[in-house]
Protein backbone atom coordinates (compact mmCIF):
# COMPACT_ATOMS: atom_id res chain seq x y z
CA UNK A 1 0.00 0.00 0.00
CA UNK A 2 1.39 3.21 -0.98
CA UNK A 3 2.58 5.82 2.19
CA UNK A 4 1.59 9.04 2.14
CA UNK A 5 3.64 11.67 4.98
CA UNK A 6 1.60 14.70 5.29
CA UNK A 7 3.55 17.55 7.15
CA UNK A 8 0.63 19.97 8.65
CA UNK A 9 -2.84 19.40 10.27
CA UNK A 10 -4.57 22.27 9.44
CA UNK A 11 -7.28 21.87 6.95
CA UNK A 12 -5.53 21.91 4.24
CA UNK A 13 -3.64 18.85 5.94
CA UNK A 14 -6.83 16.93 6.83
CA UNK A 15 -8.59 17.69 3.87
CA UNK A 16 -5.73 16.15 1.56
CA UNK A 17 -6.15 13.19 4.09
CA UNK A 18 -9.59 12.70 3.97
CA UNK A 19 -9.38 12.35 0.25
CA UNK A 20 -6.11 10.24 -0.23
CA UNK A 21 -7.81 8.21 2.54
CA UNK A 22 -11.26 7.43 0.16
CA UNK A 23 -8.86 6.42 -2.26
CA UNK A 24 -6.46 4.04 0.29
CA UNK A 25 -3.69 5.31 0.85
CA UNK A 26 -1.72 4.72 4.04
CA UNK A 27 -1.45 8.27 5.44
CA UNK A 28 0.61 9.51 8.81
CA UNK A 29 0.03 13.39 9.52
CA UNK A 30 2.55 14.96 11.34
CA UNK A 31 2.20 18.15 13.06
CA UNK A 32 4.38 20.58 15.46
CA UNK A 33 1.68 21.45 17.97
CA UNK A 34 -1.30 20.34 19.67
CA UNK A 35 -3.13 21.18 16.51
CA UNK A 36 -6.06 22.88 18.65
CA UNK A 37 -4.54 26.27 17.94
CA UNK A 38 -3.75 26.51 14.37
CA UNK A 39 -5.47 28.98 11.79
CA UNK A 40 -8.08 26.30 10.89
CA UNK A 41 -9.55 26.89 14.73
CA UNK A 42 -9.45 30.62 15.18
CA UNK A 43 -10.84 31.59 11.53
CA UNK A 44 -14.38 33.54 10.66
CA UNK A 45 -15.71 29.97 9.03
CA UNK A 46 -16.68 32.26 6.26
CA UNK A 47 -16.79 30.07 3.00
CA UNK A 48 -16.00 32.91 0.11
CA UNK A 49 -16.61 32.33 -3.40
CA UNK A 50 -16.86 36.26 -3.20
CA UNK A 51 -13.45 36.30 -2.58
CA UNK A 52 -12.44 36.29 -6.39
CA UNK A 53 -9.61 39.39 -5.76
CA UNK A 54 -6.38 38.92 -4.69
CA UNK A 55 -4.63 41.01 -1.66
CA UNK A 56 -2.71 41.59 -4.64
CA UNK A 57 -4.37 44.47 -6.20
CA UNK A 58 -4.45 48.28 -7.52
CA UNK A 59 -5.00 50.65 -4.85
CA UNK A 60 -3.60 47.90 -1.94
CA UNK A 61 -0.19 49.43 -1.80
CA UNK A 62 -1.16 53.09 -1.27
CA UNK A 63 -3.35 52.03 0.86
CA UNK A 64 -1.66 49.87 3.15
CA UNK A 65 0.85 52.70 3.09
CA UNK A 66 -2.11 54.85 4.74
CA UNK A 67 -2.97 52.08 7.65
CA UNK A 68 0.52 51.51 8.61
CA UNK A 69 0.80 54.87 10.58
CA UNK A 70 -2.23 54.01 12.45
CA UNK A 71 -1.79 51.71 15.24
CA UNK A 72 -5.51 50.61 15.52
CA UNK A 73 -5.52 49.52 11.09
CA UNK A 74 -6.95 46.46 9.95
CA UNK A 75 -3.25 45.76 7.94
CA UNK A 76 0.87 47.09 8.90
CA UNK A 77 3.91 45.70 7.74
CA UNK A 78 6.13 45.63 10.61
CA UNK A 79 9.54 47.66 9.10
CA UNK A 80 12.40 45.40 9.14
CA UNK A 81 15.95 44.54 7.25
CA UNK A 82 14.24 40.92 6.37
CA UNK A 83 15.07 39.70 3.25
CA UNK A 84 11.95 37.44 2.81
CA UNK A 85 9.75 40.67 3.52
CA UNK A 86 11.83 42.57 0.76
CA UNK A 87 11.89 40.08 -2.28
CA UNK A 88 7.76 39.29 -1.27
CA UNK A 89 7.11 43.31 -1.30
CA UNK A 90 8.90 43.92 -4.38
CA UNK A 91 6.95 40.59 -5.69
CA UNK A 92 3.60 41.47 -4.04
CA UNK A 93 4.13 45.30 -6.13
CA UNK A 94 4.67 43.01 -9.40
CA UNK A 95 1.41 41.78 -9.43
CA UNK A 96 -0.76 44.80 -8.12
CA UNK A 97 -2.29 45.39 -11.33
CA UNK A 98 -5.53 45.84 -12.99
CA UNK A 99 -4.21 42.65 -15.19
CA UNK A 100 -3.25 40.42 -12.55
CA UNK A 101 -6.49 40.94 -10.75
CA UNK A 102 -8.76 39.97 -14.29
CA UNK A 103 -6.29 36.72 -15.25
CA UNK A 104 -6.90 35.91 -10.95
CA UNK A 105 -10.89 35.80 -10.91
CA UNK A 106 -11.58 32.68 -12.36
CA UNK A 107 -9.05 30.24 -10.62
CA UNK A 108 -9.67 31.76 -7.64
CA UNK A 109 -13.62 31.58 -8.56
CA UNK A 110 -13.50 28.08 -9.72
CA UNK A 111 -10.94 27.15 -6.32
CA UNK A 112 -13.87 28.70 -4.27
CA UNK A 113 -16.81 27.38 -5.60
CA UNK A 114 -15.12 23.57 -5.50
CA UNK A 115 -14.06 23.92 -2.01
CA UNK A 116 -17.96 25.16 -1.11
CA UNK A 117 -19.95 21.99 -3.46
CA UNK A 118 -17.36 19.60 -1.32
CA UNK A 119 -18.60 21.69 2.09
CA UNK A 120 -22.14 20.74 1.06
CA UNK A 121 -21.03 17.04 0.48
CA UNK A 122 -19.58 16.62 3.97
CA UNK A 123 -22.12 18.04 5.52
CA UNK A 124 -24.33 15.48 4.74
CA UNK A 125 -22.32 12.71 6.00
CA UNK A 126 -22.82 10.96 9.55
CA UNK A 127 -20.90 12.37 12.56
CA UNK A 128 -19.84 15.72 10.10
CA UNK A 129 -22.23 18.73 11.70
CA UNK A 130 -20.58 21.32 11.91
CA UNK A 131 -22.93 24.04 11.46
CA UNK A 132 -22.89 24.92 8.15
CA UNK A 133 -25.11 27.29 6.93
CA UNK A 134 -25.88 28.82 2.96
CA UNK A 135 -27.44 32.50 3.74
CA UNK A 136 -24.61 34.20 2.22
CA UNK A 137 -22.07 36.83 4.06
CA UNK A 138 -23.66 40.86 3.96
CA UNK A 139 -20.74 42.90 3.31
CA UNK A 140 -21.92 46.67 5.07
CA UNK A 141 -20.91 49.72 4.25
CA UNK A 142 -20.79 53.61 5.77
CA UNK A 143 -19.67 55.58 2.82
CA UNK A 144 -19.45 56.61 -0.69
CA UNK A 145 -16.53 55.63 -2.14
CA UNK A 146 -16.61 51.65 -0.32
CA UNK A 147 -20.24 51.45 -1.83
CA UNK A 148 -18.76 52.43 -4.84
CA UNK A 149 -16.20 49.79 -4.29
CA UNK A 150 -18.46 47.14 -3.30
CA UNK A 151 -21.16 47.89 -6.43
CA UNK A 152 -18.71 47.67 -9.14
CA UNK A 153 -17.28 44.04 -7.48
CA UNK A 154 -20.92 42.77 -7.15
CA UNK A 155 -21.31 43.48 -10.99
CA UNK A 156 -17.76 41.53 -11.58
CA UNK A 157 -19.12 38.92 -9.69
CA UNK A 158 -22.20 38.82 -10.87
CA UNK A 159 -20.28 38.09 -14.38
CA UNK A 160 -18.68 35.81 -13.34
CA UNK A 161 -21.51 33.87 -12.10
CA UNK A 162 -21.41 34.41 -8.75
CA UNK A 163 -24.83 35.33 -7.30
CA UNK A 164 -24.43 38.76 -5.46
CA UNK A 165 -26.83 41.64 -5.46
CA UNK A 166 -26.58 45.52 -3.88
CA UNK A 167 -29.20 46.70 -1.07
CA UNK A 168 -30.03 49.38 0.38
CA UNK A 169 -30.12 50.38 4.26
CA UNK A 170 -33.77 49.22 4.29
CA UNK A 171 -33.06 46.07 2.78
CA UNK A 172 -30.29 45.50 5.37
CA UNK A 173 -32.80 45.81 8.06
CA UNK A 174 -35.30 43.22 6.59
CA UNK A 175 -32.46 41.08 6.53
CA UNK A 176 -31.51 41.62 10.23
CA UNK A 177 -34.19 43.00 11.60
CA UNK A 178 -33.39 42.30 15.63
CA UNK A 179 -29.92 44.81 15.04
CA UNK A 180 -30.00 48.20 15.09
CA UNK A 181 -27.80 49.31 11.97
CA UNK A 182 -26.12 52.56 10.68
CA UNK A 183 -24.72 51.75 7.14
CA UNK A 184 -25.25 53.12 3.43
CA UNK A 185 -25.88 49.97 2.07
CA UNK A 186 -24.57 45.89 1.29
CA UNK A 187 -23.68 44.15 -0.91
CA UNK A 188 -25.00 40.68 -0.06
CA UNK A 189 -22.69 37.67 -1.09
CA UNK A 190 -25.42 35.24 -1.80
CA UNK A 191 -23.01 32.98 -3.10
CA UNK A 192 -21.08 32.66 0.21
CA UNK A 193 -21.65 29.92 3.05
CA UNK A 194 -20.22 29.72 7.10
CA UNK A 195 -19.81 26.97 9.36
CA UNK A 196 -18.32 26.41 12.73
CA UNK A 197 -14.55 25.76 12.10
CA UNK A 198 -13.95 24.05 16.13
CA UNK A 199 -16.67 21.53 14.86
CA UNK A 200 -15.73 20.58 11.43
CA UNK A 201 -11.96 20.23 12.38
CA UNK A 202 -13.11 17.99 15.11
CA UNK A 203 -15.32 15.80 12.85
CA UNK A 204 -12.51 15.25 10.24
CA UNK A 205 -10.00 14.18 13.28
CA UNK A 206 -12.25 11.86 14.66
CA UNK A 207 -12.95 10.41 10.79
CA UNK A 208 -9.28 10.12 9.84
CA UNK A 209 -8.73 8.67 13.36
CA UNK A 210 -11.78 5.99 12.89
CA UNK A 211 -10.51 5.26 9.57
CA UNK A 212 -7.02 4.36 9.97
CA UNK A 213 -5.20 7.66 9.65
CA UNK A 214 -2.14 8.07 12.52
CA UNK A 215 -2.03 11.86 13.65
CA UNK A 216 0.70 12.01 15.38
CA UNK A 217 0.95 15.42 17.66
CA UNK A 218 3.65 16.95 18.66
CA UNK A 219 6.57 16.06 16.49
CA UNK A 220 8.08 19.24 14.43
CA UNK A 221 10.15 18.38 10.95
CA UNK A 222 13.79 19.59 11.94
CA UNK A 223 15.42 17.67 8.91
CA UNK A 224 14.79 16.24 5.50
CA UNK A 225 17.20 13.52 3.67
CA UNK A 226 17.08 13.83 0.15
CA UNK A 227 18.05 11.52 -2.36
CA UNK A 228 19.03 12.51 -6.28
CA UNK A 229 15.39 13.84 -7.29
CA UNK A 230 13.37 12.72 -4.56
CA UNK A 231 12.89 13.15 -0.37
CA UNK A 232 14.02 9.93 1.50
CA UNK A 233 12.90 10.52 5.34
CA UNK A 234 11.92 13.46 7.23
CA UNK A 235 13.30 13.66 11.02
CA UNK A 236 11.92 14.93 13.68
CA UNK A 237 14.56 14.90 16.81
CA UNK A 238 15.96 11.32 16.52
CA UNK A 239 12.75 9.84 15.05
CA UNK A 240 12.32 9.40 11.21
CA UNK A 241 9.33 9.61 9.02
CA UNK A 242 9.76 7.33 5.42
CA UNK A 243 6.87 7.36 2.82
CA UNK A 244 6.47 7.12 -0.75
CA UNK A 245 4.69 10.72 -1.26
CA UNK A 246 5.07 13.42 0.90
CA UNK A 247 2.51 16.65 1.11
CA UNK A 248 3.87 19.82 2.69
CA UNK A 249 0.79 21.93 4.44
CA UNK A 250 2.48 23.84 7.19
CA UNK A 251 0.66 27.39 6.61
CA UNK A 252 3.27 30.13 7.23
CA UNK A 253 6.18 27.48 8.29
CA UNK A 254 5.73 26.06 4.84
CA UNK A 255 8.90 28.51 3.85
CA UNK A 256 11.20 26.99 6.21
CA UNK A 257 9.65 23.53 6.02
CA UNK A 258 10.31 23.47 1.79
CA UNK A 259 13.56 24.89 2.23
CA UNK A 260 14.78 21.51 3.90
CA UNK A 261 13.82 19.77 0.87
CA UNK A 262 15.30 21.94 -1.60
CA UNK A 263 12.43 23.95 -2.54
CA UNK A 264 11.45 27.65 -2.31
CA UNK A 265 8.61 29.29 -1.66
CA UNK A 266 7.64 32.95 -1.08
CA UNK A 267 5.19 33.20 1.59
CA UNK A 268 4.83 35.97 4.31
CA UNK A 269 2.77 35.21 7.72
CA UNK A 270 -0.27 37.57 7.99
CA UNK A 271 -1.06 37.75 12.08
CA UNK A 272 -4.95 37.86 12.32
CA UNK A 273 -6.80 38.37 15.89
CA UNK A 274 -10.13 37.15 16.58
CA UNK A 275 -12.25 36.62 20.34
CA UNK A 276 -15.90 35.42 20.90
CA UNK A 277 -18.30 36.82 22.78
CA UNK A 278 -21.82 35.56 23.99
CA UNK A 279 -24.88 36.18 22.10
CA UNK A 280 -28.09 34.54 23.15
CA UNK A 281 -30.27 36.80 21.66
CA UNK A 282 -29.15 35.47 17.89
CA UNK A 283 -29.88 39.20 17.04
CA UNK A 284 -26.92 38.45 13.88
CA UNK A 285 -27.88 35.69 11.84
CA UNK A 286 -26.62 36.05 8.66
CA UNK A 287 -22.15 37.06 9.01
CA UNK A 288 -21.27 40.71 8.36
CA UNK A 289 -17.36 42.28 6.51
CA UNK A 290 -17.44 45.62 7.69
CA UNK A 291 -16.03 46.95 4.47
CA UNK A 292 -14.24 50.02 5.61
CA UNK A 293 -12.80 48.24 8.85
CA UNK A 294 -11.83 45.12 7.22
CA UNK A 295 -13.46 43.21 10.24
CA UNK A 296 -15.61 39.93 10.01
CA UNK A 297 -18.53 38.92 12.30
CA UNK A 298 -19.85 35.65 12.61
CA UNK A 299 -22.57 33.75 14.55
CA UNK A 300 -21.10 30.62 15.76
CA UNK A 301 -22.74 28.03 18.31
CA UNK A 302 -24.57 30.72 20.60
CA UNK A 303 -22.04 33.27 20.38
CA UNK A 304 -20.08 36.00 17.97
CA UNK A 305 -16.95 35.90 16.79
CA UNK A 306 -14.97 39.04 15.65
CA UNK A 307 -11.81 38.68 13.95
CA UNK A 308 -9.49 40.93 11.53
CA UNK A 309 -6.29 42.63 11.07
CA UNK A 310 -3.21 41.71 8.74
CA UNK A 311 -0.19 42.15 10.89
CA UNK A 312 2.64 41.27 7.81
CA UNK A 313 5.56 40.23 9.89
CA UNK A 314 7.93 37.09 11.54
CA UNK A 315 6.29 34.38 13.31
CA UNK A 316 6.03 36.19 16.79
CA UNK A 317 3.94 35.11 20.02
CA UNK A 318 3.08 38.96 20.22
CA UNK A 319 -0.30 40.15 21.14
CA UNK A 320 -0.80 44.09 19.89
CA UNK A 321 -3.77 45.35 21.83
CA UNK A 322 -4.42 48.16 19.66
CA UNK A 323 -4.91 46.03 16.59
CA UNK A 324 -7.66 44.01 18.73
CA UNK A 325 -9.11 47.45 20.42
CA UNK A 326 -9.38 48.26 16.31
CA UNK A 327 -11.84 45.56 16.19
CA UNK A 328 -13.67 46.39 18.98
CA UNK A 329 -14.21 49.52 18.02
CA UNK A 330 -15.10 49.00 15.15
CA UNK A 331 -18.39 47.54 15.29
CA UNK A 332 -20.85 49.47 17.32
CA UNK A 333 -20.19 52.27 14.18
CA UNK A 334 -21.82 49.87 12.09
CA UNK A 335 -24.33 47.66 14.80
CA UNK A 336 -24.74 50.48 17.58
CA UNK A 337 -26.48 47.88 19.66
CA UNK A 338 -23.20 45.57 19.52
CA UNK A 339 -20.51 46.25 21.78
CA UNK A 340 -17.84 43.82 22.22
CA UNK A 341 -15.83 44.01 25.09
CA UNK A 342 -11.79 44.57 25.23
CA UNK A 343 -11.30 41.24 25.89
CA UNK A 344 -8.11 40.57 28.17
CA UNK A 345 -5.07 38.53 25.94
CA UNK A 346 -5.49 35.10 27.28
CA UNK A 347 -9.50 35.41 25.21
CA UNK A 348 -7.79 36.31 22.42
CA UNK A 349 -6.88 34.25 19.98
CA UNK A 350 -4.53 34.71 17.25
CA UNK A 351 -3.03 33.00 14.03
CA UNK A 352 -0.68 33.81 10.78
CA UNK A 353 -2.15 33.77 7.37
CA UNK A 354 0.39 31.83 5.03
CA UNK A 355 -0.03 35.24 2.56
CA UNK A 356 1.57 34.39 -1.20
CA UNK A 357 2.81 37.83 -2.76
CA UNK A 358 0.06 37.31 -5.51
CA UNK A 359 -2.29 36.16 -3.35
CA UNK A 360 -3.03 32.62 -4.57
CA UNK A 361 -2.29 29.68 -3.34
CA UNK A 362 0.79 26.98 -3.87
CA UNK A 363 -0.97 23.69 -5.28
CA UNK A 364 1.29 21.58 -7.21
CA UNK A 365 4.55 19.14 -7.25
CA UNK A 366 7.74 20.66 -6.58
CA UNK A 367 9.87 20.07 -9.49
CA UNK A 368 13.10 19.36 -7.83
CA UNK A 369 11.30 16.54 -5.78
CA UNK A 370 9.25 14.28 -7.34
CA UNK A 371 7.39 12.89 -4.47
CA UNK A 372 6.38 16.18 -2.67
CA UNK A 373 3.22 18.16 -3.27
CA UNK A 374 3.14 21.36 -2.02
CA UNK A 375 -0.35 22.67 -0.33
CA UNK A 376 -0.30 26.15 0.84
CA UNK A 377 0.00 30.40 0.80
CA UNK A 378 -4.22 30.52 1.26
CA UNK A 379 -3.84 33.73 2.88
CA UNK A 380 -7.32 34.39 4.58
CA UNK A 381 -8.94 31.76 2.44
CA UNK A 382 -7.39 28.77 4.37
CA UNK A 383 -10.66 27.45 5.55
CA UNK A 384 -12.91 28.33 2.10
CA UNK A 385 -10.20 27.09 0.10
CA UNK A 386 -9.53 23.63 2.13
CA UNK A 387 -11.41 21.02 0.71
CA UNK A 388 -11.26 21.88 -2.37
CA UNK A 389 -6.81 21.59 -2.63
CA UNK A 390 -6.98 18.34 -0.55
CA UNK A 391 -9.20 17.03 -3.39
CA UNK A 392 -6.09 18.35 -5.82
CA UNK A 393 -3.41 16.73 -3.88
CA UNK A 394 -5.30 13.44 -3.59
CA UNK A 395 -6.12 13.88 -7.47
CA UNK A 396 -2.41 14.89 -8.25
CA UNK A 397 -0.36 12.02 -6.11
CA UNK A 398 -2.72 9.09 -7.64
CA UNK A 399 -1.74 10.47 -11.10
CA UNK A 400 -5.74 10.88 -12.67
CA UNK A 401 -7.64 14.06 -13.82
CA UNK A 402 -7.78 17.20 -11.59
CA UNK A 403 -10.89 19.20 -11.24
CA UNK A 404 -9.22 22.31 -12.17
CA UNK A 405 -6.28 23.64 -14.08
CA UNK A 406 -3.26 23.90 -11.57
CA UNK A 407 -1.24 26.17 -13.67
CA UNK A 408 -2.05 29.17 -11.55
CA UNK A 409 -1.28 27.63 -8.64
CA UNK A 410 1.75 26.70 -9.80
CA UNK A 411 4.74 26.27 -7.31
CA UNK A 412 7.49 27.82 -9.81
CA UNK A 413 4.86 31.07 -11.56
CA UNK A 414 6.58 34.07 -11.33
Amino acid sequence: MTKILIIGAGIVGLSSAYYLQKKGYQITILDKGDISDNCSFGNAGMIVPSHFVPLAAPGMIRQGIRWMFNSKSPFYVRPALNGSLINWGIQFMKHATAKHVSESAVPLRDLSLLSKKLYEDLAKEPGFDFEFTNNGILAFYKTEKAREEEVHLAQRGTELGLDMTVLNADACKALQPNLDLDVLGAVHYRCDAHLYPVKLMNSLLKYLTDNGVKIVRGKEVDKIETSANSIARVFTGNTSWEADQYVIATGSWSPAVARMADTRISLMPGKGYSFMEPEPQNRLTIPALLCEARVAITPMNGSIRYGGTMELDKINTRINMQRVKGIVESVPAYFPDLKPSLPAKKDIWYGFRPSSPDGLPYIGRSLKKQNLVIATGHGMMGLSLGPATGLLVSQIISGGPVDLKLEPFSIIRR
